[in-house]
């Protein structure tokens, strides 16, 4: 099991940027891809990106292509999220998830055993 712990979420005007940071503890991170899903009120979660365990090999949804950049410091066992131009569509509480099986790079959210708490991020109009 790996305990996961997310943070720099916060409030922003549109356009603004964020970096969101996850710290993992409990397993060995570098033989893990981590993931990033987000969840808007009312909305299911969504998957955002996922990046393997070197950090060579990152998946983005097709919605934050372009605007969201994951990357990851397997020194510091921390996974981030650079979030820019931010939209409105945005807003949502953001989650890290760290997925059952090592050497995968996954993107649906059953495929991941390990979540953080989330953090949230607002983007005002």
């Amino acid at each position: 099991q790996v305990q996961l712990v997310e943070s720099g979420g916060g409030l922003v005007q549109a356009g603004g940027s964020l970096r969101l940071s996850c710290a993992a503890t409990g397993r060995t991170f570098s033989s893990y891809a981590m993931g990033w899903f987000r969840q808007a009120p009312g909305k299911e979660r969504e998957f955002v990106a996922a990046i393997s365990w070197s950090g060579n090999y990152i998946v983005y949804a097709d919605s934050v292509k372009g605007r969201f950049t994951a990357s990851r410091d397997n020194a510091k066992n921390t996974v981030y999220l650079q979030v820019n131009s931010l939209k409105p569509e945005d807003t949502a509480v953001y989650y890290c998830a760290a997925p059952h099986l090592p050497y995968r790079v996954v993107t649906t959210h059953t495929d991941f055993g390990s979540w953080g708490q989330g953090t949230q991020v607002t983007v005002s109009s």
